[in-house]
């Protein structure tokens, strides 16, 4: 429950300090205040919206700061955001002179939507001019999981619902993907085949082109060859001749003076090298030879690559070899993506039976409870003034699902008798709305475990009789909750366990509001002048005691 309110420098509040207790707390004022000023710096504490202009002093931080008691069952929400747990929880937001706010929960700073999600479950705001939601398909499955006893399959529903609808949003990425890859694939299989026949990693390029020229001139180099050759063998004017008689010469020389021993040395080591050169010429002019068939098909090779060289803008066989590559990883991209879309494919249609499962047990649930939320709400709008007033549930079911099942929702109403049911969008009247809502809130409140419920202003425009069953069922619903109710219902203010008022006074010439507890006495003075006005009258105390008991 919220135990305690503090707000400092928020518009017309200074300071302001207030203790709260269980049960039914009623809140009165005249209007103007500072009633919705309250209530405005609570919303900063469910996370809405920061407004510079709330602060009053604009060279100070606006602060508000809420305690709340809670019981363990908050305990995992607190673990599982890295909070420390504390029975009695403090939740603060500040606003800077600088526009920026801040939230913090124990004194640890937390995001918005932490502070939404938790708060959520603490309090509900309720002012006479939101009955809007009351026509929202979400508050409407509400009212009737709740009293159908649904919280865990819609719980265990939704969790897959967002799972399936998170797998057909990576379907569509994925099909997406797949049919852009689909419109180039055949174009971009073609060019891998081409490279992927050239067989590249078993070809060395220079090797070839090596092979080319040698097939390519084949003739030139034998007639050379056999030329030179020739000339080494000559047996009179031959090279090889030549040189044996020059290392015989320079040898006979050497054995006479030294100074020419090393010059033999020389010249016959050179002689060695060049009949190994020889052998060598002798073995490629025999290795030659001229082959149309080799040279053609080197001579296709070579074109092939030429052309893929021209076609891909390269100038190396290692660039078309990446090309290759990558055109390769991109076909098993394409192949992977189809396995991707198959798994998924697979996982939706196993979330599609569990849907189904959960979606026809919660059908199931909320059709037997139909009756007893017609009965509940009937009864309640009959003690509000509203005896010939008609409700009912009606739910059919949905093309595809939803976050609540697979079936839609509406809530029929009809205040007049001899009149068809119409959804209550339609059917409700503006002094109708508070009633219904408050026999709504009054039937959610029997089954949720919301543990403070505030109500503004939302008996307007009712008196007497009205009032008085009004004032009756608020203190019925604070038996399962801690109800704060904003009120200028005498009949209401008289039920409260506990009342406060909130006052506006002139402080050093600027005005400001605070809120103050009222005493037994105070409480009944406050009670008579709600029915009497400024003047409090010996006939407005004496229904005063009355309406108090």
């Amino acid at each position: 429950m919220l135990s305690r309110i503090y707000i400092k420098n928020f518009a017309l509040i200074d300071a302001l300090e207030v203790s709260l207790k269980n049960g039914l707390q009623v809140i009165t004022g005249e209007t103007g205040a500072g009633k919705s000023i309250i209530l405005g710096a609570l919303r900063l504490i469910l996370g809405e919206r920061a407004d510079i202009k709330s602060i009053s002093k604009t060279e100070e931080k606006s602060i508000v700061e809420t305690e709340f008691e809670l019981n363990n069952q908050f305990k995992k929400f607190f673990i599982e955001n890295d909070l420390d747990y504390e029975h009695q929880t403090i939740i603060r937001r500040e606003i800077l002179p600088s526009g920026k706010s801040r939230a913090f929960i124990n004194d640890v700073p937390v995001t918005l939507d932490i502070l939404r999600e938790l708060t959520s479950q603490l309090i509900d705001i309720h002012s006479q001019f939101e009955t809007s939601n009351l026509f929202t398909s979400e508050y409407q499955f509400k009212i009737i999981d709740g009293l159908s006893d649904n919280k865990n399959l819609i719980e265990n529903y939704q969790h897959d619902f967002y799972e399936f609808q998170s797998l057909k949003t990576q379907l569509k990425k994925f099909q997406t993907q797949l049919s852009e890859n689909t419109k180039e694939s055949d174009y971009k299989q073609f060019l891998l085949s081409e490279l992927e026949d050239l067989k590249m990693d078993d070809v060395n390029y220079e090797d070839l082109q090596n092979q080319l020229s040698v097939q390519e001139n084949a003739g030139m180099i034998s007639e050379n060859l056999a030329q030179l050759l020739s000339r080494f063998h000559q047996e009179e004017i031959g090279i090889l001749s030549f040189f044996n008689e020059a290392k015989s010469k320079l040898s006979k020389i050497s054995e006479v003076s030294t100074s020419f021993a090393e010059l033999s040395e020389r010249f016959e080591t050179s002689f060695v090298e060049i009949k190994d050169i020889i052998s060598e010429l002798e073995d490629e002019a025999d290795r030659i030879e001229i082959n149309p068939e080799t040279l053609a098909q080197l001579l296709e090779f070579n074109n092939k690559v030429n052309s893929l060289f021209l076609k891909h803008n390269v100038t190396d066989i290692e660039d078309l070899k990446e090309i290759r590559d990558q055109l390769s990883g991109e076909q098993k991209g394409t192949a992977e993506i189809e396995t991707n879309i198959a798994q998924i494919l697979e996982n939706i249609s196993k979330k599609e039976k569990s849907l189904e499962s959960l979606s026809q047990k919660l059908s199931k649930n909320r059709k037997k409870s139909i009756p007893v939320f017609i009965k509940k709400a009937e009864d309640l709008l009959k003690k509000l003034g509203l005896e010939k007033a008609k409700v009912d549930i009606e739910i059919t079911e949905a093309s595809e699902y939803n976050q609540f099942g697979k079936e839609n929702i509406q809530l029929l109403f009809q205040a007049n008798s001899g009149f068809p049911l119409k959804p209550i969008q339609t059917a409700i009247s503006g002094g109708e709305r508070s009633r219904v809502m408050l026999a709504v809130k009054k039937i959610i409140a029997e089954s949720d475990e919301l543990p403070t419920l505030i109500l503004d202003e939302i008996d307007t425009g009712v008196s007497g009789k009205v009032a008085e069953e009004i004032g009756n069922l608020m203190r019925q619903m604070s038996e399962d909750m801690q109800l704060i109710v904003i009120s200028h219902l005498a009949q209401v203010a008289a039920k409260g366990n506990d009342n406060y008022k909130v006052v506006k006074q002139d402080i050093n010439g600027k005005t400001q509001s605070t809120i103050i507890p009222l005493n037994d006495e105070e409480k009944l003075n406050e009670i008579a002048q709600l029915i009497s006005g400024s003047k409090i009258t010996e006939a407005a105390l004496t229904q005063a005691k009355e309406l108090i008991g």
